[in-house]
């Protein structure tokens, strides 16, 4: 399907999702896959810290990655924002981070933050411009930016419509728009590879079925994607770990269903305004 004839979505997102997550994110083999993964960068950049730096996670949900960045940097403190009241509401209790209801183009803090982390929640903003570069003006001078975001406009299926995305991404039309906010990207990546052809073949051929049958919505549609098959969710689940592996040692991979991105804040004389 062509952009022009996309559906366009209003972005944002529907915080009666929180419930059906807190069930699923402990056991997913998606989530607990991305959560390895990000442990295991964030412990790299964490391990340069002096005792006492900032953490915060931008869009933090019900708190299924922050107990991952409080595994991974115990020296200091971490913070968790969102938007959503019932989200925070779920994450009170998952981890030891400090909880903040807000936006982060209003920057409430007082305090700069060594690490920033925002994951998969930049797809939902139609205001990307304005929350990069309030992301970079949170960070401390020489602070880090970790992101994760869905690849590839041709995935686009039910699936974003069902989650209220704005947009996937390239590789390249990432490092460009963080390279434009004022970032040098130290590491980008696809990930999910062992999932591109299964995912691309189930959207377009259920996208198709549901053409024929008018009542299917796209978030029913979306919500067999998270159901958990035993077996299927342990073996994918030893795949992606592979995959976890692979990136942790700094290497990439050239295909994927995710993007993963570290960014390092520059002087704004060196990036944008």
């Amino acid at each position: 399907m062509k952009d022009s004839q996309k559906p366009q979505p209003l972005g944002g997102y529907d915080p009666t999702f929180f419930r059906e997550l807190v069930e699923i994110e402990e056991r997913h083999f998606w989530f607990r896959s991305r959560n390895r993964l990000i442990r295991e960068l964030a412990r790299k950049i964490c391990s340069r810290f002096v005792p006492g730096a900032l953490v915060l996670e931008v869009g933090c949900g019900t708190g299924n990655v922050l107990r991952v960045l409080c595994e991974a940097y115990s020296k200091g403190s971490v913070v968790g924002m969102e938007l959503w009241l019932d989200g925070l509401r779920m994450a009170r209790g998952r981890s030891r981070a400090l909880l903040v209801q807000g936006d982060v183009r209003t920057d409430p803090f007082g305090r700069r933050f060594d690490l920033i982390g925002m994951f998969d929640v930049l797809e939902h903003i139609s205001e990307e411009t304005e929350t990069l570069l309030a992301l970079r003006d949170l960070l401390s001078p020489e602070g880090r930016l970790m992101l994760t975001v869905p690849a590839h406009q041709s995935l686009w299926s039910y699936f974003d419509e069902a989650a209220f995305h704005c947009r996937r991404y390239a590789p390249d039309e990432l490092r460009r728009k963080l390279i434009d906010a004022g970032f040098e990207v130290e590491f980008l990546s696809q990930f999910m590879a062992s999932l591109f052809p299964v995912i691309w073949l189930v959207r377009k051929a259920r996208g198709l079925a549901r053409q024929n049958q008018e009542k299917t919505s796209a978030k029913q549609l979306a919500d067999k994607e998270f159901q958990i098959v035993p077996i299927l969710n342990s073996l994918l689940a030893m795949i992606l770990n592979l995959e976890v592996r692979w990136l942790s040692a700094g290497r990439r991979l050239p295909i994927g269903t995710s993007i993963i991105a570290v960014a390092r804040r520059l002087p704004a004389s060196k990036g944008a305004p």
